[in-house]
């Protein structure tokens, strides 16, 4: 069974070899060996803790595409810190009395960008559109005019992308430039851990001499006042030296639970964009951005029934497009609708539930504190056209009946009318992230 298992693994490590690149395998890959294998879990053994933290976080991606193109089926991989297996990528840090102690090495900034993950590879929409533009202008002349960039918006919306996207194109055009890529936790996990072993000044050292920092998920860091206080002279030392930041978050500064003060003012220096839920068109046009990269040609009825049945996310889209490849390809089976309808039933059987327009418009009146028969009225009055536009918009969203049905609906109006406030309601959305939240809250209730 041991040696079974330590195969299956091996079978991973040699494609983790020619996923990642070279020093990246080897500070955290190659010194890894399998202790068990059961029938649902790998138990691999690492040298430590920060070993299995970077396994476990940063590099599982990489670990699941390497699984799939190993053709190992799914099972979960549970790292143990078991010392004496393995030696830790470490280095030597010289005190001031010339004693040397072993010490953590940070890893290659350039490993921890996704290839995957660049702007030729971003699909732009009207839900994304300024967020990718001042990506870009930042790339082009980082810590020029916007510093710090603030990106925010749902999870699986593309903010880590468009981190990475920008990381890489620095360090394609700036050869020389210091790009340093972390999470929220990552930044408490290294400070934590660099706290016990008294190595703060090589921590300190590592993100304040960077020429660029790339930070994801700094919403993480709510409530913990001591990691916040390091970064807020972390933040300090960049800005004052004219290097650029990039922060990303599910929530604007202002709504991230347990955030100073002093670093939601200066999170709001810069410029604060959001990437919204992607619409009809981008979503289509992410897939076939996908199977254009796979060499396939996906049946339109498909791309529709994906597009249309999921809602939440980008990442949610492409993990069902990932998935409906992987079973045609162990199946054999063409892909189809009934195909996808079989592969996919977990992820659309949220949105088979029939909604009618009528419980369209009950939720919206209950929403905007109206009767549902006032939304049929023929009235132009603000308080009225307004929550109807949107009652409109999510009628044809969340039922997909046609813009006469609707119309019907709504004390008869003409379908042009309808179309109307469709469109209205679209560039609501993009110009306006409350009126944004409103309709994906309001969408969410359907499901």
């Amino acid at each position: 069974m041991l040696t079974a298992a330590k195969n299956t693994w091996e079978s991973i490590k040699e494609q983790l070899s020619q996923i990642l690149p070279g020093e990246a395998f080897d500070n955290w890959v190659s010194r890894t060996e399998l202790l068990e294998e059961s029938p649902d879990c790998l138990e691999v053994a690492v040298p430590d803790e920060y070993a299995r933290t970077w396994l476990e976080k940063q590099l599982a991606p990489a670990v699941e595409q390497a699984r799939e193109a190993a053709a190992v089926p799914k099972i979960r991989i549970r790292y143990v810190a078991a010392p004496g297996k393995g030696q830790a990528p470490r280095t030597v840090e010289r005190t001031a009395a010339g004693a040397g102690r072993e010490d953590f090495a940070f890893p290659d900034p350039a490993t921890q960008l996704n290839a995957r993950f660049t702007f030729d590879t971003f699909v732009v929409g009207s839900c994304n559109q300024f967020a990718h533009a001042a990506a870009c202008a930042v790339a082009r002349q980082p810590a020029v005019r916007y510093n710090p960039l603030f990106i925010y918006g749902g999870s699986g919306m593309g903010k880590t992308h468009l981190l990475h996207a920008i990381g890489r194109a620095l360090l394609d055009e700036h050869p020389r430039i210091r790009v340093v890529y972390t999470t929220g936790e990552q930044f408490m996990n290294e400070m934590i851990q660099s706290l016990r072993a008294g190595r703060m000044q090589s921590f300190q050292q590592h993100y304040r001499g960077a020429d660029a920092l790339l930070i994801d998920d700094i919403h993480v860091l709510g409530g913990k006042e001591r990691t916040q206080e390091e970064f807020f002279h972390t933040f300090n030392s960049l800005y004052d030296h004219q290097k650029q930041i990039v922060i990303s978050s599910d929530e604007i500064p202002k709504n991230i639970p347990g955030l100073v003060e002093r670093l939601r003012t200066r999170f709001e220096w810069g410029l604060m964009v959001d990437v919204q839920p992607p619409d009809l068109e981008t979503k289509m046009a992410i897939l076939d951005k996908k199977a254009e990269a796979e060499g396939i040609r996906l049946p339109e009825d498909v791309r529709i029934l994906l597009a249309t049945r999921i809602r939440s996310s980008v990442r949610e889209l492409e993990g069902a497009f990932t998935k409906l490849l992987a079973y045609s390809s162990v199946t054999g089976a063409p892909i189809s609708v009934a195909m996808a309808q079989q592969a996919l039933r977990h992820l659309l059987h949220t949105s088979e539930r029939r909604v009618s327009i009528e419980a369209v418009i009950r939720a919206v009146a209950e929403h905007f504190g109206l009767q549902p028969a006032q939304l049929k009225q023929k009235t132009n009055a603000h308080e009225i056209s307004r929550p109807r536009q949107v009652a409109m918009y999510l009628s044809r969203e969340v039922t997909g009946a046609s813009l006469p049905e609707i119309g019907r609906h709504f004390g008869g109006k003409h379908h042009t009318t309808v179309l109307h406030a469709i469109r209205k309601v679209e560039e609501l959305r993009r110009k306006d992230p409350e009126i944004n939240r409103l309709i994906h809250s309001l969408m969410d209730s359907f499901q």
